[in-house]
């Protein structure tokens, strides 16, 4: 083979990886995404988890300083407070608070990605 064949050869192969590479981005792009967004939901669950326990435990006292949402409230990130529910549930001499927190979306096009919902119970002073 001649000199020139083979170089002409190296270009156009190096052409067809930019094109395949090209074609791959918007797919590496879309799989990243869903493993924020599965990230992003796993924080929801955790923060509300965090709030049922700071609900609970608040309206488990005698003189509560704050009401059970408000505690509930500022031991989650503000960004999720705005979208949560707080459900209590008295029996006995226990409290249970149950906190649903709507999953934010990073998806474009994808907003509805449910509830993350945790409970907690704590025993009445």
């Amino acid at each position: 083979m001649a000199k020139g064949t083979d170089t002409r050869r190296t270009r156009r192969d190096r052409g067809q990886v930019a094109i395949e590479y090209l074609g791959f981005i918007p797919l590496l792009l879309i799989v990243g995404l869903f493993a924020i967004q599965l990230g992003v939901a796993a924080y929801t669950a955790n923060q509300a988890g965090t709030a049922a326990r700071a609900a609970a435990r608040m309206a488990s006292h005698d003189r509560p300083e704050l009401t059970p949402k408000q505690a509930g409230e500022k031991a989650m990130s503000d960004w999720l407070a705005d979208e949560s529910k707080f459900e209590p549930r008295w029996g006995g001499d226990e409290v249970t608070y149950t906190v649903k927190v709507k999953v934010p979306s990073v998806v474009p096009g994808i907003d509805d990605w449910g509830w993350a919902e945790r409970s907690s119970t704590m025993p009445i002073d």
